[in-house]
């Protein structure tokens, strides 16, 4: 089991590096490999639709984008992780997660997927909110907790403070080891959902 960790912070050590590390800690002791990137603090542009990948697999604008492609690829789960910004992701997380889902066409059905808000106070929800529909929309069970997967603190380190938040990293780790033997094995003997023809219905033609 491998899961690939997408640190959207700028910073390094940070509040959301301390909540991913904790997860870290569980996917070890679940015998789950897991690698932690971070990407906050990269210069990544946004995606202008241009359509090139279809052409050349991989994303137009060659940086880490293109280098998260194969790692993904190889992942049996995603974690993304992203401090709050005016109730939202990091920006520069956002334009990875556009480039990465749309530039890459390899099944992502199954894979196991989990994000995490990190604030000094509010937003989170609507963070968390944000993150999920890159599952939801790319047939990837999304991995719960026993709460919002988010957790509190503005000074570095203060994260630590936050029992609850920090437990909640725990369970969200055990969940989605979890999640992703289980759907191993389902694999195994019944194989994926079978996929019918997509139906593209546009609003104006």
């Amino acid at each position: 089991m491998k899961v690939l960790i997408i640190n959207g912070s700028p910073r390094t050590g940070g509040n959301t590096s301390i909540a991913l590390s904790e997860m870290e800690k569980v996917f070890e002791a679940e015998g789950v490999e897991s690698e932690s990137i971070q990407i906050g603090n990269k210069d990544i542009r946004g995606c202008i639709a241009c359509g090139s990948c279809y052409a050349k697999g991989k994303c137009a604008f060659d940086d880490i984008v293109n280098e998260l492609a194969p790692k993904l690829e190889a992942a049996d789960g995603l974690v993304v992780a992203s401090p709050v910004y005016y109730a939202s992701a990091n920006a520069t997380l956002i334009a990875c997660l556009d480039r990465l889902f749309y530039s890459t066409h390899f099944d992502k059905t199954m894979k196991v997927g989990a994000s995490v808000a990190v604030a000094r106070r509010g937003g989170c929800s609507a963070t968390f909110d944000e993150l999920n529909k890159y599952f939801t929309i790319s047939g990837m069970p999304v991995a719960s907790s026993q709460y919002w997967n988010s957790i509190h603190g503005r000074e570095k380190g203060e994260a630590r403070q936050d029992l609850e938040g920090m437990q909640t990293m725990r369970t969200l780790a055990r969940n989605m080891a979890f999640l992703m033997k289980s759907i191993a094995l389902g694999k195994e003997k019944y194989g994926l959902p079978e996929k019918e023809e997509w139906q593209p219905t546009h609003f104006i033609r």
